[in-house]
């Protein structure tokens, strides 16, 4: 084996380090990547909540309007019902961001509380299964519905 010159190691030593700079690279930059996929999709979220919100005020201000969404001649829509959709969007947005890790801690504790207490003591149970809204959101915030927040009322 031949034997290693000052140059030689050198030019072995910064190789290695160049390798190991470019693996730290790559790993930080696909955690940021991530993370702009991240913001991005919250964004997006952000932007149609805002529309649902919008929606929802057009909703409440005619509620005949609310025969665009369900369009059943048996049914009258009241201001308690689309402002009971629009409470319950609310909540379900508050989930997702939840779900996504964008809530926590004392936010979140706050609008559990505060969710729990409206399903609980208000008359948003009987909107949520007498009126059908359970069926209109994702299971997942539907299984979160049924299990934490009527699960103690029951």
């Amino acid at each position: 084996m031949a034997a290693l010159g000052f140059s030689d190691l050198l030019s072995l030593v910064q190789s290695i380090v160049l390798i190991c700079a470019l693996g730290v690279t790559l790993y930080f930059s696909r955690i940021q990547a991530k993370v702009q996929r991240q913001n991005l999709e919250t964004a997006i979220l952000a932007n149609i909540d805002e529309k649902q919100h919008h929606l929802t005020e057009m909703f409440m201000g005619d509620s005949t309007l609310m025969k665009l969404v369900v369009n059943e001649p048996t049914l009258r829509y009241t201001k308690d019902e689309t402002t009971a959709w629009y409470t319950i969007s609310i909540c379900a947005y508050a989930f997702r961001m939840k779900e996504r890790e964008i809530l926590s801690g004392p936010e979140w504790d706050g609008l559990f509380l505060w969710m729990k207490n409206m399903f609980q003591s208000g008359s948003l149970r009987k909107y949520w299964k007498d009126v059908g809204y359970e069926t209109w959101f994702e299971p997942s915030f539907r299984d979160f519905v049924n299990n934490e927040l009527l699960a103690a009322s029951r």
